[in-house]
């Protein structure tokens, strides 16, 4: 069992020398594009990770790349394999005709972290750590459980600097009393969960509570001069308020997965394609945040042991009937209620998916083949 643990580093001078290896980092990372984009230019082929990290290891020889060894060789292996897993994937997508962009170059400040792996970093007893030659202290919140495997050094918007410890633990859950309850969820945009057992869950929208904030302070920013002390400014106090509505939007989300992870046994979520929910309801979509909330539910329920199911998005979950199976014709989706024309039952749309999505959910968990014209 993986577990990261986020903390931050104290506001220090000494900091600078963090923020110098993350920009060297960013410098080697579009080195490493610019060699890719030329090697096949030339070649036609893909430059492979052995062939990329020999030739970094001559060019730290060089006197113009010695700086270069300030940065720990294993970080610099790790942005080689960052980069060689997304050509990878990125291959992969051509030969499948998925259309995708190739990595690309990266500006200095964008470019957020660097990794070390078995060397670079020392944990101290106390909230102490030494990277590097120097010694850093950071917001101890909680104890370090496990096995230290990588050290992740990053840096937010506003230049602050947090250290991720990604963590063994074993392959062992959390054991808890089993409850024997199973819940199927539908998402919706007025009501976040719609749960089959009625235990429903509102939508918070903390971008558009906020949104009134965000446009002042998107105003105060624009009438500033371009490079003066008071744009500066303007603009932290807007990349604050964003970074203070991520954090509302994660607290929830990850006290919501403990909650559900606490109370049921078998979670069933249906499979949404985000990306077209995207192009019809816009900034909402993005405000509720389904998909990094299934990720973070699926991350709570192998801690605690609870087994999340996602049925096929294709199935005709609000338009199956929960009473008899018949599948309605037309849905639209401004139709909230229906009526079945085989048995007459009454439906409230999304309750009726959330009790079909448990039923395939729970079929499907059984290993049994599931008809998508009739659940039972």
């Amino acid at each position: 069992m993986i577990r990261t643990y986020c903390f931050k580093l104290y506001n220090s001078k000494r900091n600078k020398h963090l923020h110098r290896l993350i920009n060297l980092s960013a410098q080697i990372y579009n080195h490493c594009i610019a060699l890719h984009k030329r090697y096949y230019r030339l070649y036609k082929q893909h430059l492979s990770k052995a062939k990329l990290q020999a030739h970094i290891t001559k060019l730290k020889k060089l006197e113009k790349y010695e700086h270069w060894n300030s940065l720990n060789s294993q970080a610099i292996q790790e942005i080689t394999d960052r980069i060689d897993n997304a050509y990878t994937l990125f291959f992969r997508n051509l030969k499948r005709k998925i259309r995708c962009s190739p990595p690309s170059f990266k500006k200095r400040v964008r470019y957020k972290s660097f990794t070390l792996k078995q060397t670079g970093y020392k944990l101290l007893d106390d909230n102490c750590v030494v990277i590097g030659k120097r010694r850093y202290k950071f917001f101890k919140s909680r104890d370090i459980d496990g096995k230290i495997k990588t050290v992740t050094i990053k840096r937010d918007t506003l230049g602050d600097i947090y250290i991720y410890f990604v963590c063994e633990l074993g392959t062992a859950g959390q054991i808890r009393t089993r409850t024997g309850k199973s819940v199927g969820f539908d998402f919706g945009l007025k009501m976040y969960l719609k749960a089959s057992d009625k235990n429903d869950i509102e939508s918070p929208l903390f971008f558009g509570d906020g949104q009134n904030i965000i446009k002042r302070l998107s105003r105060e920013l624009s009438r500033k001069q371009k490079g003066s002390n008071n744009r500066r400014k303007a603009k932290r106090a807007l990349t604050k308020q964003h970074i203070k509505i991520a954090n509302q939007r994660k607290d929830f989300q990850f006290n919501l997965a403990n909650q559900l992870c606490q109370k049921y046994d078998l979670i069933c979520l249906e499979d949404l394609n985000i990306k077209a929910m995207q192009r019809l309801w816009g900034r909402k979509i993005s405000d509720l945040s389904h998909s990094s909330f299934v990720n973070l539910l699926k991350q709570q329920a192998e801690k605690y042991g609870v087994f999340v199911v996602e049925i096929p998005r294709f199935y005709p979950s609000s338009k199956t009937c929960s009473v008899c199976g018949a599948v309605a014709g037309e849905l639209p989706l401004k139709v909230r209620s229906w009526t079945c024309a085989a048995c007459n039952a009454e439906h409230d749309r999304d309750f009726n998916a959330a009790v079909n999505i448990l039923r395939v959910g729970t079929s499907t968990l059984g290993g049994d083949t599931v008809n998508p014209a009739f659940v039972g």
